[in-house]
């Protein structure tokens, strides 16, 4: 019987601290984390402060958490989506992986762009502990170069990178700015007939 309280305390603990990175990220999504309250975490979860306190230990750790989750939700779909890519994989079809996270986020909205929106905000002013995160950036960055160096010859690595990162801006931006909004009621393949274009264009360059 013991043991069934246990668990069933643990089952509790578990969902408060859910609640609370939920309701951090979306927040963390609309604003910035510079514009989240402990109060308003705390309200929109269904929390009292000292629930912050025992799962996370301080505001800014659980606000650093939910922005780190977000990060790797999105380097975790993006690096999926371009290891099935090959050195033989056109620009367009790196374009369309490269791609393909963000257009999902924005159809499905919901906790799916709150992530892609979080990712956009922080890219602007990365969060302590971004290193951390470093080898996946790493990852998502060899593959797209695997298929940049084939496609485009005579061109340098560090001239490529900069192709991914401007292609990575312009869909970070689409996240938080009235064109993602609009496009968020457009159907998936409609999305990506229009985007796969103008990343393919920040890829491939002059």
């Amino acid at each position: 019987m013991k043991a069934g309280r246990t668990d069933l305390r643990r089952e509790a603990g578990q969902r408060t601290r859910d609640g609370l990175l939920a309701a951090a990220l979306e927040l963390i999504a609309e604003r910035g984390q510079d514009g989240v309250t402990l109060r308003e975490i705390t309200e929109r979860a269904g929390a009292n402060v000292a629930a912050v306190s025992y799962h996370f230990g301080s505001l800014k750790a659980l606000c650093d958490t939910a922005i780190e989750h977000a990060l790797e939700r999105y380097l975790d779909a993006q690096i999926h989506e371009l290891e099935a890519l090959d050195p033989a994989s056109t620009i367009e079809e790196l374009a369309a992986a490269f791609a393909r996270p963000m257009v999902r986020a924005l159809a499905a909205g919901g906790r799916d762009l709150d992530v892609m929106r979080t990712v956009a905000r922080v890219g602007i002013d990365p969060p302590e502990g971004w290193d951390r995160l470093t080898p996946k950036f790493d990852e998502s960055r060899t593959v797209a170069l695997r298929v940049l160096t084939a496609q485009v010859p005579g061109v340098g690595e560090e001239h490529l990178v900069f192709r991914t990162r401007c292609a990575a801006g312009l869909l970070n931006w689409l996240a938080v700015a009235p064109l993602g909004a609009e496009l968020a009621t457009t159907p998936t393949d409609q999305l990506e007939r229009q985007l796969v274009p103008v990343v393919a264009g920040a890829l491939r360059g002059a």
